[in-house]
Parts: C-alpha cells; sequence; structure tokens
C-alpha cells in the first residue's frame, strides 16, 4: 500500500467520525434519480415554476459556507448545477448534526450525495437546487487534483490550468480523468456513436453481426507477431488472435452472405501515438461482390458516420479540415509512388528498386522482398502525404497473401487501402477463393519466415480444406474502429480513444524500511 498523505488521514479520520455519528457511508439504499443537472440547466424556467421535486445525485466538486447557509456544486454524469443548502431546512428539528457537523466539517469535495429539493434562480440569475434533503452516498478517500479555471482576457474564454494534463497520469488513471476533464467523456461518447452507426449501415443491409474465437490454435488473416498463450486441459499452445479474417471467411463457405465483427485483435509489436497491443477493428465480409463494390460501401459508410457524428461531411483534425463527402480520390499504389516521388515500379527488380530506395533515403533490411521494399518506400513518400481520404489500390501480389490476383494486371492483386490524415484507416481485397493459389501463397509466406520475416503468415490447413469445398467470390473489408474514431474525435493519439491504453508497470512507492534493506 502506499503511504497516506496528510489530507488521506484526514479523510480516513472523518470516516471513523461518520461512524460514530451511527452515519453509514457507503449505504445500501437505493437513492432514486429523478432528474439530471444539464436537464435542469436547459429547461428551468422561473415563471413556469417546473423543476418542483427534483432527487439528484452526484460528486461535490465546490463549497462555500457562509454561516447557516452555504454553497456547493454538484457534478452528476450530465454536468453540473449549483446548490443552496440551509442549515434549518435540512435539519427542521433540534438536531442540526447532519449541517453544522457532517456537511461543514465531515463532507469533502469529491464525494458523492444524494440531494432533494426544488429548483429555483439566485439573485445572480443562476440556476440552482433548494435543497430540503441531503444523503452521502459514498465518501472518497483520496482528494482530487484542484482543476482551477482562469479567463484568458483576450479571448474571453475558460482556461484550465493546474488540472490533471499529464498524460502518463490521465492514461493510467482514466477515473480521475474523466472526472476533472469533463470534455475527455465527449471523444469516448463520440466512438460509441460511431460503433452504433456503421452497425445500424450494416444491419440495414441485412449483414448478420458473428462472434468468432479470439483463442486460435493459429494465428492467420493479417501480417503481425501474435501473443501466445497455454491451455492446460488440453495441452496445446493457442495465440490471441491478429485477425478474425479466416473464420468469417468459413461463415462465407458455410452459406452466409453478408457477415461482420467488432473484433478485440491483439499483436505482439511496438506502441505509439498509432499502436496499442489490443485494438478494435470491425470485418465484413460479402459475398458475390468485389473490391470495386467495397470502395463505394467504404466511402458511403465513413461519410454516414461523419454525418452521425458531427451533422456535416467535414471533420477537423488538427490543422486540417478533411471532408469525408463522396466520391473519394482513387490511386493505384504505382500511380501514387510515381506522383509524389517521381518513381515508375513498373517491372523493376528487386535489385532496382532496392537501389530506388537507397536513393530516396528509405531504410531497408536484407530480409526485405520486393514487395517489402515497394511499401517502405511508400510508407515514408507517400502515406504521410495523404490527408484527405483517398483509395490506394493494386497492390503486388507478396504483400497481400489472401488476395485475389488482379483480372487484367499480372503480378498485382485486387486490393484497397482507404488512407486519411497520412494514415491507413482500412483494408480491403477481393478475397481469394482459389484453394490451390491460397496453398501456393501460404508457401511463399513460409519462406519469407524462413528470411527471417517474423510477420510472415502460417499454413492453416483446415482453413484451406474449407475453400476445396467452394467459396463464392467475396469482398472483405477491415476498419480500424480506434484509428477512425481518432480522427473523428480530433484526438492526437490512439490512447485517446481507449479508456484504459496499455502502460508500463507503475513504479511502486517503497516504504523507508525497504529502502534501507535495498541500501544494504
Amino acid at each position: 500500500m502506499h503511504h497516506l498523505s496528510e489530507q488521506e488521514i484526514i479523510r480516513r479520520n472523518k470516516l471513523d467520525e461518520l461512524h460514530k455519528l451511527g452515519i453509514e457511508p457507503y449505504p445500501s439504499e437505493l437513492f432514486d434519480v429523478n432528474f439530471y443537472a444539464q436537464e435542469i440547466q436547459d429547461n428551468y424556467h422561473p415563471e413556469l415554476n417546473n423543476f418542483q421535486e427534483v432527487s439528484l445525485a452526484g460528486r461535490i466538486m465546490s463549497v462555500r459556507v457562509m454561516g447557516k447557509a452555504s454553497f456547493a456544486e454538484l457534478m452528476d454524469a450530465s454536468g453540473r448545477i449549483q446548490l443552496y443548502i440551509n442549515r434549518d431546512e435540512i435539519c427542521p428539528g433540534e438536531d442540526k448534526t447532519l449541517y453544522n457537523v457532517v456537511f461543514k466539517k465531515l463532507v469533502d469535495l469529491g464525494d458523492f450525495v444524494g440531494v432533494k429539493g426544488h429548483v429555483f434562480k439566485t439573485q445572480v440569475g443562476e440556476t440552482s437546487v433548494h435543497v430540503t434533503g441531503f444523503t452521502l452516498l459514498s465518501k472518497s478517500l483520496r482528494p482530487l487534483p484542484v482543476v482551477k479555471e482562469r479567463v484568458d482576457e483576450a479571448t474571453g474564454e475558460k482556461v484550465v490550468y493546474d488540472g490533471l494534463t499529464d498524460p502518463e497520469m490521465r492514461y493510467r488513471q482514466r477515473y480521475v480523468d474523466l472526472v476533472v476533464n469533463p470534455h475527455v467523456r465527449d471523444a469516448f461518447v463520440k466512438r460509441t456513436q460511431l460503433v452504433q452507426a456503421m452497425r445500424n449501415y450494416l444491419n440495414d443491409k441485412g449483414y448478420l453481426e458473428v462472434e468468432t474465437p479470439i483463442l486460435q490454435p493459429l494465428y492467420g488473416g493479417a501480417a503481425a507477431r501474435p501473443f501466445k498463450t497455454h491451455h492446460n486441459t488440453l495441452d496445446m499452445t493457442l495465440y490471441l488472435r491478429i485477425a478474425n479474417e479466416l473464420y468469417l471467411k468459413r461463415l462465407i463457405v458455410g452459406g452466409f452472405d453478408g457477415v461482420y465483427e467488432f473484433s478485440k485483435d491483439f499483436r505482439n509489436e511496438g506502441m505509439s501515438r498509432f499502436h496499442n497491443p489490443e485494438f478494435t477493428q470491425m470485418e465484413l465480409y460479402v459475398a458475390y461482390k468485389d473490391y470495386y463494390w467495397m470502395m463505394d460501401l467504404v466511402e458511403e459508410m465513413v461519410e454516414r458516420v461523419a454525418l452521425a457524428l458531427h451533422d456535416k461531411t467535414e471533420v477537423q483534425v488538427g490543422p486540417n479540415l478533411i471532408n469525408f463527402q463522396r466520391p473519394w480520390k482513387r490511386f493505384t499504389m504505382a500511380e501514387a509512388i510515381e506522383h509524389y516521388t517521381g518513381l515508375n515500379i513498373d517491372g523493376k527488380s528487386e535489385d532496382e528498386l532496392r537501389a530506388a530506395a537507397k536513393d530516396l533515403k528509405v531504410a531497408l533490411d536484407p530480409s526485405m522482398g520486393k514487395a517489402k521494399i515497394i511499401d517502405e518506400i511508400f510508407g515514408e513518400h507517400v502515406e504521410p502525404k495523404l490527408i484527405q481520404p483517398t483509395f490506394i489500390t493494386d497492390y503486388p501480389v507478396e504483400m497481400s497473401p489472401l488476395a485475389k490476383k488482379h483480372r487484367s494486371k499480372p503480378g498485382l492483386v485486387e486490393r484497397f487501402e482507404a488512407i486519411c490524415n497520412g494514415k491507413e484507416i482500412c483494408n480491403a481485397f477481393s478475397e481469394l477463393n482459389d484453394p490451390i493459389d491460397q496453398r501456393q501463397r501460404f508457401e511463399d509466406q513460409l519462406e519469407l519466415g524462413k528470411r527471417g520475416d517474423t510477420e510472415a503468415m502460417v499454413l492453416d490447413e483446415d482453413f484451406l480444406r474449407a475453400l476445396e469445398y467452394g467459396m463464392p467470390p467475396t469482398a472483405g473489408l477491415g476498419i480500424g474502429i480506434d484509428r477512425l474514431s481518432m480522427i473523428m474525435t480530433n484526438s492526437n493519439s490512439i490512447q485517446d480513444v481507449l479508456f484504459f491504453p496499455q502502460m508500463k508497470p507503475e513504479k511502486q512507492e517503497t516504504t523507508k524500511s525497504e529502502e534501507k534493506e535495498e541500501a544494504k
């Protein structure tokens, strides 16, 4: 346990005082709430004299005691409202303990309380609750960080300072971040609305939402390193899924026409502003469609999401105003590389591409084959320049082991990625449904693995068996929900759209005696 601060000791002593007074600091009885702070702020009219019997609950965020009466501020899930508390009204009889002792001395900022009363406007015009009943609902034993506000003289806007701004602490203690930085909550509400808008769109089209295994005997469906675990009863190695693609395609083999899943995927690789070891993807597979059809669907669905969240197709992301209105710009990968670097990659050998990459100052390592070199050039010189939503199509076959060969361009596959604000937000194919070709591609991946590519795919015999029963022509899509959420909420980091991002272990506080032991 950590060392208690002076404040924490004082609060624990108050807990003892409450027990001595026979007051339960963590009562079990239900407290019935009938209105929220924001609802009252938005709808109270003195002339209507509405909100005459209100019951609210939330945290006490500030208190001003003025003798027999006090003002306090209560914050609930919707916002804040002022409370007016008069001693003789909450203590109508002889006993004034509830006001003089409990409210004035034993209630702290951050405590949860329930209040009953009626709404009125103060002389300065602030909508407030005139409290007639006051109940302590939960005692807070740690003080919240103090958030101070001042008005910026130039703009007239409120500026928060000395708040909880350290990102490390904000992500580690998200529960505190949400209390003291209410704007943070908005990004997460928007994230939920984003998922909801996509679900509604896909359900309206008649596609079935399904669930597939997270623990898989073979990891597949993407190029990434997996997390590995062990099942004791079966005495076998299992992997946390890096994608759910191969399972969803098995369902298309089984006769479903359109299936999708919002899946938690796990990749055992680096962390950054754009990468967390667990992340969310929405994968969709639709029979009898191809990648051109899927591009139209992505444009329409993402435009729909922007409208659902912002009532318009334009979204401000940092310095860029991004417009999701259809149609989006389309480039083949070769066109995009030529457009931004002047390099024509058509027909170039691995050695020629290596030399070109060197001229473009792109770092390579010996394990990289031709496709990986093209990918590195693209990632370094093209991707960061694609700010408005853009489709990049027609990738080298070696980069896409699960995509169908291009109908008219040898050496390429029918694949696209949508790139926006310099980052990939989705990946899609005309799916490979030729089992002979698929086996060969898996075998090529095994060779890359022998060359030292730790992200090469493994050969999945059961998936090949499924394809041998026959899979109809299918279009498949994976959209990164975290990345899309970052864009739609103007967030600078993936950590800002994950409630609980992965963190390094906290440094444990050591006691004085432990420090002495270590010193020896």
